[in-house]
Parts: C-alpha cells; sequence; structure tokens
C-alpha cells in the first residue's frame, strides 16, 4: 500500500474526512496538498503537522471549490498531481418547492463542478507521469436519496456518474478512477449535532445515535475518518489498479436495504 514518491491532492480537507483521508494517504508515504477556502495560519498549521507525523512533504493551498478558474488553479499550483481526492462538499435541507437558488447553485457547483474541473486538470499531469488516481468522494445519496436533499442527492449521483466516464476515457492507461460512498461519518461537524439531538428527543447520547442519527445505518455505528482514509489509500495503492469506473460504500449496509 506504499505510496512514496506519490502527491496527492485533497479538496476541502481542513477538517473532517478530507483531512482524515490527507492523513492516511501521508501514512502511507505519499505527500499532500491540503485545500479549503480559507486560508488561515491553522490551515497552514495542519500541514506542518502531517509533514511532522509522517516524514513527508506537505503544504495548504487556498482555493474556493465554487470557482473553476480557482479550482483548476490549486491543480497548477500543486504541481504533481498523482493522486486527486475530490472531497469538497457542502450540504442544505430543504423542500424543493423552497430550496433557495442560491443553495441549490453552490451546492451543486462545490459538490460536483469542482470534480470536473480538478479532474480535467490532473488527468494531463497523470497522463505525463504514466500513473493516476482519481478519487471521488461521494456519498450513499450518490447511490439512493432521501427527501428535502434534493441539490446534494443530484451532486452526488452526478459524481458517481462522471466517476465512471472518466474511468471508461482512461480505461487503456495506468489511471484509475473511482467513487467512494460513505455512510454517516463521525466528523467534528456531526458530533457538534449530537448534544442537540440529545435535547430535541430528550435521549442519551448511545440511543440519540443509533435510533436517530443512524436509522438508515445498519450497523448503527458511525464509519470514522480513519477507515474511510484507509479505503482511499487502499484505491490508491498498487492493489486497486484493475479496481475502476466502481463506488465502494463505506455505510454500514445502508445501501444494501
Amino acid at each position: 500500500m506504499s505510496l512514496k514518491g506519490k502527491t496527492a491532492v485533497i479538496t476541502g480537507s481542513n477538517s473532517g474526512i478530507g483531512l482524515g483521508v490527507a492523513r492516511e494517504i501521508a501514512r502511507a508515504g505519499a505527500h499532500v496538498v491540503l485545500n479549503s477556502f480559507t486560508n488561515r495560519d491553522e490551515d497552514h498549521a495542519l500541514a506542518e503537522t502531517i509533514a511532522k507525523d509522517f516524514g513527508v512533504e506537505a503544504r495548504y493551498i487556498q482555493a474556493d471549490m465554487s470557482d473553476g478558474e480557482q479550482c483548476r488553479a490549486l491543480i497548477e499550483q500543486a504541481g504533481s498531481c498523482d493522486v486527486l481526492v475530490n472531497n469538497a462538499g457542502i450540504q442544505h435541507v430543504e423542500p424543493i418547492e423552497s430550496f433557495p437558488v442560491e443553495k441549490w447553485n453552490a451546492i451543486i457547483a462545490i459538490n460536483m463542478n469542482s470534480a470536473f474541473h480538478t479532474t480535467a486538470a490532473a488527468l494531463p499531469k497523470m497522463r505525463a507521469a504514466g500513473w493516476g488516481r482519481v478519487i471521488n468522494i461521494a456519498s450513499a445519496h450518490g447511490l439512493t436519496a432521501s427527501p428535502y436533499k434534493s441539490a446534494y442527492v443530484a451532486a452526488k449521483h452526478g459524481v458517481v456518474g462522471m466517476t465512471k466516464a472518466v474511468a471508461l476515457e482512461t480505461a487503456e492507461e495506468p489511471i484509475t478512477c473511482n467513487a467512494v460512498c460513505p455512510g454517516y461519518v463521525l466528523t467534528p461537524l456531526v458530533e457538534a449535532q449530537i448534544p442537540d439531538t440529545m435535547e430535541k428527543y430528550n435521549m442519551g447520547r448511545e440511543e440519540v445515535i443509533k435510533k436517530v442519527m443512524l436509522e438508515r445505518q445498519p450497523s448503527r455505528e458511525f464509519a470514522t475518518v480513519e477507515q474511510l482514509g484507509g479505503t482511499v489509500a487502499f484505491l490508491a495503492s498498487d492493489a486497486a489498479a484493475q479496481i475502476t469506473g466502481t463506488t465502494i460504500s463505506v455505510d454500514g449496509g445502508w445501501t444494501a436495504l
């Protein structure tokens, strides 16, 4: 599973799943480029910590993933891009008849369009290097749907479809393209929602997790960012060289229902 000598660009990676992926890819020996739309000292400090923890090169590049030009500029600024992990994403929940147009546009731009722009910019670099991996963080909602999440479901289905198309376009090259479809993952954002949900339903922590938050996840356990990162690291490795154009669900059985 060694990725020594490779460079990975992970969008939306200053927290949550993206940061977990970056750390696991660095653990496998790859240099990493972190990204988000902010440009704070703590963002750059995350890269410094990864470099120190795993003995790799790591840096942070600010780019707004809702802007196609900035998406492409991120790849150019990264220099090498052997592994591209399209992780950036946002969410909004509301019935479609009242769904704000600006929210729809932002979700499609960040969750789907950004993956188009970064992939289009990265593939020439991968072809020049003679090796590449495109790994899209989709969602269980890329394979199924939930009410009130029309933009997110549409974007994630689009990411899964684009994954298949890119895989076919690169099938005769040493480049693969796959999508990882997480269910509910225990990120700091999700963790912060637990106390309010406990209060709303008048339940204890474990009860609210299993009966409310993970109602659709048969395992009744959150996936972890380390598990998502390990899955991505596997897909980036030579062991996965013949895995392309597919989805891997990390959802505790959600999409088996």
